[in-house]
């Protein structure tokens, strides 16, 4: 807990610290008490510092604990503090401190949390990067919902954020695809089709050689079976060109928005991958052997150096990503972010070199290795094969479960832990769904408030807070009033996930103070706080929603 609307008080223990001990600057953790009714927070502030002082940390507690009741102008914060066990400092605050968090939460609206980077960066922030080969599959709509929930985050604390795809349009792969949509419009024109035995099979294949037939007609008549060479060039590029649409409709409906879509093929076409590679050689950061060009990652941490160009004269995947990543290098701002895939953790010391290569320091490059995401359904795992068109499409997911579902589980559990997504509890409208129980927090709020305007109570958020206050209402006021560094925690370490364990521990304690206070019929200045509480409420669980790209029903 660390709540800024504690920083005066964690200043004077801090203070009061250092006179019990000579200790300088100490930590002041700032805790929830082991047991509700030992007070509203905890501090084992005295055994961190007793050590360093040689002295016994229930004597420094008791120390820092008289300290802290002489200072008047803890008054208004500190009802009582007490000294418990081997030296924890126990506060009880006042109900007017909890009544000023919440009138501040409310007035602050949108802004409650907002802007609070240090410093504030320019960031590049790439993921996603499909193979328009084929549909988005749950894979990519894990690197889809993480990496836009991260750049949500970066932008409400203050960051500049452009998101950027970059599409694998060029290659082997390519091919055959091209291929296997030149078969399939063979078959539609009566052609004998030409398969390829490693190409790609899903009905989706044929669902696009049928849209290129309906635009071209039989121009290809004679030309695929097999295709030559400008036949499969149009058939690979065509067919590229409406699965990429696909994939940005797909990513629209899953609320993820991108400002570019980068394609590689137009790395090649315009000589960047060449040009990345003489720079590197003129850098003196390559060599030649066995007729293959090698790039000298070793000389910046890779375990070995690395093959830009083949003896055959063919660039690697890694020239490319020479390409891009000069190209990012020149535009990016402050910071590079890439998010990639669990087989992508060699490349990181690969494309730190590029990256010092090009005179940059290796800091302005952060790569977020995704692990993979698995579905279960009867307790049994799906199985998934893009050639074979087996796969788990994004698109099914959403019509299968929603966005809102889809987006909350695909981000609960930490991009770098690989977890199962368990459809038949993402299906269930009932509060052991995790979606659906911050969700219905959210309703709840807006149930209270609407019953409030029916009876004709308006709000009054000058009221003063009541002298008694429930144990709920001191526990939800101080989760809402360590939503700013909750969500900053969670932007800085790019960890959305810990913003949904927030939500559900806010939902938790709505729903507890909905069973336990009653808002609309109560004395004035207990209804005013409570009223106030649950417009604060509602904004925090609307805002933390927002930022995961999950919506905020008011009736369910």
């Amino acid at each position: 807990m660390t709540t800024p609307f504690l920083d005066d008080l964690s200043r004077a223990i801090a203070a009061a610290a250092t006179q019990a001990t000579g200790v300088v600057e100490p930590a002041v953790p700032l805790v929830p008490p082991t047991r509700p009714e030992h007070g509203d927070i905890a501090s084992p502030v005295a055994m961190g510092v007793a050590k360093r002082a040689g002295r016994p940390p229930r004597e420094v507690a008791d120390d820092i604990a008289e300290a802290l009741r002489r200072r008047d102008d803890l008054a208004l914060i500190i009802d009582r503090v007490e000294v418990a066990g081997p030296g924890f400092l126990n506060f009880r605050l006042r109900p007017g401190w909890f009544g000023r968090v919440v009138r501040d939460i409310a007035a602050a609206d949108r802004e409650f949390g907002a802007g609070s980077a240090k410093p504030r960066e320019a960031i590049l922030l790439e993921f996603v990067s499909p193979n328009p080969t084929g549909p988005m599959h749950v894979g990519h709509a894990r690197h889809a919902a993480y990496g836009d929930a991260v750049a949500r985050l970066l932008d409400f604390v203050g960051h500049t954020v452009w998101r950027e795809c970059y599409v694998n349009d060029y290659g082997r792969q390519m091919e055959l695809f091209g291929a296997s949509v030149a078969a399939r419009y063979a078959e539609l024109i009566g052609d004998v089709p030409h398969l390829p035995e490693d190409g790609y099979h899903g009905a989706y294949v044929a669902e696009i050689a049928a849209e290129i037939r309906t635009e071209v007609g039989d121009r290809f008549v004679g030309r695929v079976s097999p295709p030559d060479a400008k036949a499969l060039g149009f058939f690979a590029t065509a067919g590229g060109d409406r699965m990429l649409a696909r994939t940005q409709s797909e990513l629209e409906t899953c609320r993820v928005r991108m400002d570019r879509y980068f394609s590689e093929a137009t790395l090649h076409a315009e000589g960047h991958v060449v040009a990345g590679i003489d720079a590197l050689r003129a850098a003196g950061l390559t060599y030649e052997d066995d007729g293959a060009t090698w790039f000298r990652t070793s000389d910046f941490g890779d375990e070995k150096d690395r093959v830009l160009v083949r003896s055959d004269g063919a660039t690697t995947y890694l020239a490319a990503d020479v390409a891009y990543h000069l190209d990012k290098a020149s535009r990016m701002g402050d910071r590079m972010i890439d998010i990639l895939g669990a087989d992508h953790h060699g490349y990181i010391n690969r494309l730190k070199a590029v990256i010092a290569a090009a005179g940059y320091s290796t800091d302005v490059l952060e790569v977020l290795i995704m692990q993979l995401v698995s579905l279960i359904e009867q307790g049994e795992a799906k199985r998934m094969s893009k050639r074979a068109g087996t796969l788990v499409t994004l698109h099914e997911l959403i019509n299968d479960i929603g966005v809102d579902a889809t987006r909350f589980f695909l981000v609960e559990r930490s991009h770098d832990t690989a977890f199962e997504l368990d459809l038949n509890l993402a299906r269930e409208q009932s509060q052991e769904n995790p979606v659906y129980y911050v969700q219905y927090a959210h309703a709840r709020c807006c149930s209270i408030l609407a019953k409030a305007d029916q009876a004709g109570v308006g709000r009054a958020p000058d009221h003063a807070a009541p002298d008694e206050l429930d144990p709920s209402e001191r526990a939800l006021v101080l989760r809402l009033s360590d939503w700013p560094d909750a969500v900053a925690d969670a932007a800085a370490r790019r960890a959305p996930h810990r913003l949904v364990a927030y939500l559900k521990d806010l939902a938790r304690d709505l729903h507890a103070f909905y069973h336990r206070c009653r808002v609309v019929g109560e004395s004035a200045d207990v209804q005013a706080f409570r009223m106030e509480l649950t417009v604060a409420t509602r904004q925090v669980l609307a805002l933390g929603l927002e930022l995961l790209g999950v919506g905020a029903p008011e009736r369910m």
